[in-house]
């Protein structure tokens, strides 16, 4: 006689209470030399992405640090507002210091280490006797608004380097300059790092983030967007060549008396001397002027020539590419060889 059982009986399963997603768990905050060795230490294997800042953190420094969080094991953010970039009227006094709403964002977008020193940790015999210099790159564009601007500024990134023990650091292409002369100092001084650049990140009425925004009013602010719209213009007209980019660059500018402008230039991404005429290949287009009480810069890589038009980061080694690689028509314009006996 056969026997079959009997279906078993399951019994629902109660509705879970849905969880709470992780809290992001906090970085490890360093305030001296030692604190940072010990918290670096902590990190375990894996390659440490470093971000560097002024502090009043915004959107653009989310952007870097997501880049490194994506590149890397470890991040290490640091935030040092370092008095050796700042002439003696410049604006180091009322640079806005966010150090709460910074670390909150360190911790919502997954820092490891916060590194916040004050200047007596970095330099601490005082003001240093020996610094790196910028040489002919860091005379010209900003380097000539602010005369030993850059000089601070390599000198704090090579000792943060040092400190970070990094083996990625990332940067803004707003910025281009300092990304050019962080770029050559690692290069020429032979630091153990790669750089990294970061499109620049904006408003959604365009204009460029910057820690220094918060010194707009909000007059200001439609002034200030005529330098984006003069470096779209100019990009626009990429492919017509370096007169037509600088023409239609300039003819946005002279409409919005408002703004100061400092300097207005297409130059070359490696050697930021001015592109001629016949010139064919990236470019970088760059605007400063001042609005109201406030200093702005903000730039266009770009390609000129048929085919050209907007880039979203310039290549930042002298003849190698961000892949690794020379890019096409490229040719340095002050150099010796093909390309100045093609001007003649």
């Amino acid at each position: 006689m056969s026997h079959r059982s009997q279906p078993r009986q399951v019994r629902e399963r109660e509705p879970r209470e849905p969880r709470e997603p992780p809290q992001p768990r906090e970085p490890r905050v360093a305030r001296t030399r030692r604190e940072l060795a010990e918290a670096r230490a902590t990190l375990g294997p894996g390659a440490v992405g470093a971000v560097m800042t002024m502090g009043a953190l915004h959107a653009g420094h989310v952007r870097l640090i997501r880049k490194a969080r994506e590149d890397n094991a470890h991040v290490v953010v640091t935030i040092f507002l370092n008095p050796l970039q700042f002439g003696p009227h410049e604006d180091l006094s009322r640079y806005p210091r966010t150090v709460d709403s910074d670390l909150d964002l360190c911790t919502r977008e997954g820092a490891d280490v916060v590194f916040l020193p004050t200047p007596d940790v970095i330099y601490r015999d005082g003001d240093p006797s020996v610094r790196v210099d910028a040489g002919a790159l860091g005379a010209v564009l900003e380097g000539q608004a602010r005369p030993g601007h850059f000089d601070g500024v390599l000198t704090v990134v090579g000792k943060l380097l040092h400190l970070t023990g990094a083996d990625r650091a990332y940067f803004g292409q707003k910025d281009a300059q300092q990304l050019l002369l962080i770029s050559r100092m690692v290069r020429d001084l032979d630091f153990p790092v790669q750089v990294l650049s970061v499109p620049t990140v904006r408003e959604d009425d365009g204009l460029a983030l910057s820690s220094r925004n918060t010194y707009l009013t909000s007059s200001d602010r439609q002034v200030a967007l005529a330098l984006y719209r003069a470096l779209q213009a100019g990009a626009s007209a990429a492919t017509e060549g370096p007169s037509a980019v600088r023409r239609a660059a300039r003819a946005v500018l002279v409409l919005e008396p408002l703004v100061l402008v400092d300097y207005l230039v297409l130059v070359h991404p490696w050697t930021l001397q001015d592109v001629p005429e016949w010139y064919r290949g990236e470019a970088l287009l760059a605007v400063a002027g001042r609005v109201g009480t406030t200093r702005l810069i903000d730039n266009a890589p770009v390609v000129v020539g048929p085919g050209g038009g907007p880039r979203e980061v310039s290549s930042i080694e002298a003849g190698v590419g961000s892949d690794g690689r020379r890019p096409e028509g490229t040719g340095q314009p002050d150099s010796a060889g093909s390309e100045r006996r093609r001007a003649r």
